[in-house]
């Protein structure tokens, strides 16, 4: 595996693919700096160097060339963060762009306008690969957000550097994380998966069963499994035409001796908002009418028990509907083990839209080993699919 630290950037210019497609407010201002801060290590490698940066990224998803999808709006931004002058032309391709990089001197960054602007980047094009290819001397891949698609500028492109490409630091962190997870990691390795339904998590399941000790299943996907078993979970969400496959996850994790924990009891609402009448009842016999939507104090406190054991922990999805403050404790609860597990020497990723999210609004970002930047990137490696971004650089 290439990565940054197997070159000397000395003189030579980076084409750097990185994944800075923030959120921005009304007046273009970006809201979220994470993915500009996380590529921040490998761009200051390559100016350390003394080589230039190339930072070629997309920004939404334009139909065509959109004002309002222009990297003009982040470039200050970039530029604050990298504390490095940063220039930017309006074109990803072409002689306006070649000419940009031809005027770089060392020590210095450009970025191009948005991929995104050119329908052929998501093609995947091999001709307007070629003319992105002529930018660099050096290809390196740092946007993990984007390597499970085989777009142009996150995979194509490599075939044009046969020799000199390699993974950013954020790429290289991202991939020996989840390599932790399912294959080197300190065992005992637990995976904890949440969310609203089974159906979107049957192949990650079915792939970590080999890999992990322990399976925490929480969040809405715990009720199917509950109601496959013969319990009553009232009008909690429950994928019916997946109770089979449930009771087969059991069946193969019991073979497999993993240990499977779901749920005792709940907080059950009579209504899906934030201010219903709730009570904590037995996971099995939630009455009708009524909905869990929260992890019950008992859950919480095995669930915790079962998190102190583990020296290597995934965490995939929250316990409950914590967007809603009063649903919000066992996701909390969750955290705060994990943060503490972590703190006495445990490994622990967490990663997938819903948990990172958690982890920020509760400020548990800093509390666990390794937070991952690509949610669909992370699913796909959990799932044992090879990314092509990452299968790129590796051939």
């Amino acid at each position: 595996m290439k990565t940054l630290n197997d070159f000397n950037f000395k003189d030579k210019k980076a084409l750097i693919r990185v994944d800075f497609n923030v959120p921005l407010d009304d007046a273009f201002n970006v809201t979220d700096t994470t993915r500009i801060t996380s590529a921040k290590p490998t761009i200051i490698k390559v100016l350390e160097d003394g080589g230039s940066c190339v930072l070629m990224t997309h920004l939404g998803r334009p139909k065509g060339v959109d004002e309002a999808f222009s990297l003009k709006h982040i470039t200050d931004k970039v530029e604050y963060i990298i504390g490095v002058e940063t220039k930017f032309v309006s074109d990803c391709v072409g002689s306006e762009a070649e000419e940009a990089v031809a005027n770089l001197k060392p020590g210095e960054i450009l970025i191009l306008e948005n991929l995104r602007f050119h329908d052929t980047e998501t093609q995947g094009d091999s001709g307007f690969a070629e003319q992105l290819s002529k930018l660099g001397d050096i290809y390196v891949n740092d946007a993990f957000g984007t390597a499970h698609r085989a777009h142009a500028s996150t995979t194509i492109v490599a075939d044009f550097f046969p020799e000199n490409k390699c993974f950013g630091y954020l790429m290289e962190q991202e991939i020996k994380s989840i390599d932790k997870v399912l294959k080197t990691g300190e065992k005992p390795v637990l995976a904890i998966l949440g969310g609203a339904k089974v159906s979107s998590k049957i192949t990650i399941i079915e792939n970590i069963l080999d890999a992990v000790d322990h399976l925490i299943i929480g969040g809405g996907m715990a009720f199917t499994f509950i109601k496959a078993q013969g319990g009553s979970v009232g009008d909690s969400i429950c994928e019916d035409d997946k109770m089979d496959l449930a009771l087969s996850i059991l069946k193969q994790a019991k073979e497999k001796k993993v240990v499977v924990h779901l749920p005792v009891d709940v907080v059950a609402a009579d209504a899906f908002k934030n201010d219903a009448n709730t009570q904590n009842v037995d996971i099995t016999k939630i009455p009708d009418g009524w909905q869990g939507l929260d992890a019950g104090p008992k859950s919480r406190t095995n669930f915790h028990e079962v998190v102190m054991q583990c020296k290597t922990i995934l965490w995939n999805g929250p316990l409950g509907v914590f967007e809603m403050e009063n649903f919000a404790a066992g996701t909390i609860a969750l955290g705060e083990s994990i943060a503490e597990a972590t703190k006495e020497g445990a490994f622990s990723l967490v990663g997938g839209g819903d948990s990172v999210a958690a982890v920020k609004q509760f400020g548990f970002e800093k509390k666990v080993s390794y937070v991952s930047t690509g949610g669909g990137a992370m699913l796909e490696s959990l799932e044992g699919k090879t990314l092509p971004g990452v299968a790129a650089i590796l051939k």
